[in-house]
């Protein structure tokens, strides 16, 4: 189950009361459904006093809640009716759920889609008769309003993918605007709730890609912008089934070119170097970022085999001729080391060093003419 993050700690509870009830409401909402429709309506009896299963239970007291579907006249067959059509709604919708699952490559995410399938949709009655109970401060009635609403912030998350944060990022900060639409949700206002939680689940999820996904911070008005040009633009390559030009955006957007310019230059959007990968959090950008200055696998090999007809050639000389050589440049995995030092280190004088070099080189000229090389480029 994902939860919110720690910068909210009323969100936070929020999202653990998801995890620590939900199991409660569903086991409640199927055994009332497992009345059989058939039964009640045989039997005569009248409309249950309570519409909707789950809300059984909501009240903090004993006091018997006032039915809105008795008053309204809303008989059980529509009920029922609306609970299967629900539920063929669910069924329907699963698939598409499955594929949902298959896209993300988390396992978290994965089971997370699959631990909120079980949380129904709610009708508008439901969602009316809910508002009002959470004005009350009704806290099971608040519970069942954001479980019903999950899906809506994975719908709205995902459009928001490729801009710097993960998902499971990204439905953390929607979860945490879907909770705040939640408790300040109207009823009275003759709004759907959909249409009003979109609008605070957008602004979590946006001002989280502000604050987190940039190395370099960007005001929200000037990201506005970026996100207006970036929408013209998909809207225009749709329509015309090419890339736009500046021209066609300005007209679009009504921004001007130079400004949209400025604004392309945002877009290409900066990266920390040991910010982790989605798809390897193991690894940062930095470690498949190639060393200039580090050998090539080709140069390396080719070095490799050079050495290797030196030393053939070295062994054609005499012991003495052959360590002068070897100390005099470094071919050993040593630094070159000068005349006067070598001669300390086998005690002769500096001067016989040197008639030994050249001894030496004198004869590797002509091991290597023979050979038609004259260039260690040519070995």
């Amino acid at each position: 189950m994902i939860t919110t993050r720690h910068r909210n700690t009323k969100g936070c509870l929020a999202t653990k009361e998801i995890e620590a009830r939900s199991l409660s409401l569903v086991k409640m909402s199927r055994q009332n459904q497992s009345i059989s429709s058939k039964a009640l309506i045989g039997k005569g009896e009248s409309l249950p006093r309570w519409p909707f299963p789950y809300i059984k239970e909501v009240g903090r007291d004993d006091t018997p809640f006032k039915s809105p579907a008795k008053e309204s006249g809303i008989t059980l067959a529509k009920i029922l009716d609306k609970d299967l059509n629900r539920q063929l709604e669910t069924n329907t919708k699963e698939g598409d759920e499955r594929d949902e699952m298959r896209d993300t490559g988390s396992d978290s995410i994965r089971i997370y889609f699959k631990s909120i399938r079980k949380f129904l949709r709610i009708s508008h009655e439901e969602e009316k008769y809910l508002a009002e109970r959470i004005e009350k401060g009704d806290e099971k009635a608040r519970q069942r309003m954001i479980e019903a609403n999950l899906r809506l912030v994975i719908s709205i998350a995902k459009r928001h993918i490729h801009r710097g944060l993960p998902l499971h990022d990204l439905i953390e900060e929607g979860n945490i605007g879907l909770i705040k639409a939640v408790e300040r949700f109207k009823a009275s206002k003759g709004c759907k709730f959909s249409t009003y939680a979109t609008f605070w689940i957008k602004q979590a999820v946006e001002r989280a890609i502000i604050n987190q996904a940039d190395v370099v911070r960007i005001p929200i008005h000037v990201t506005a912008d970026v996100s207006k040009i970036m929408r013209a633009t998909r809207e225009l390559i749709a329509t015309l089934n090419r890339k736009p030009d500046i021209r066609e955006i300005s007209e679009k957007t009504g921004l001007s070119g130079r400004y949209i310019k400025k604004l392309n230059n945002i877009i290409r959007k900066s990266y920390s170097l040991e910010a982790a990968l989605y798809d390897d959090p193991d690894q940062s950008l930095l470690d498949h970022i190639e060393d200039e200055t580090a050998a090539q696998p080709v140069d390396l090999i080719n070095r490799s085999m050079r050495m290797d007809k030196i030393n053939d050639w070295l062994k054609m000389l005499d012991i003495k001729e052959s360590a002068i050589i070897r100390r005099r440049f470094g071919l050993d995995e040593k630094e070159p080391q000068t005349l006067e030092l070598i001669g300390k280190a086998m005690g002769v004088s500096r001067e016989r060093i040197r008639q030994l070099e050249n001894r030496a080189l004198s004869k590797l000229r002509k091991i290597a003419g023979a050979h038609d090389i004259y260039s260690l480029e040519a070995i």
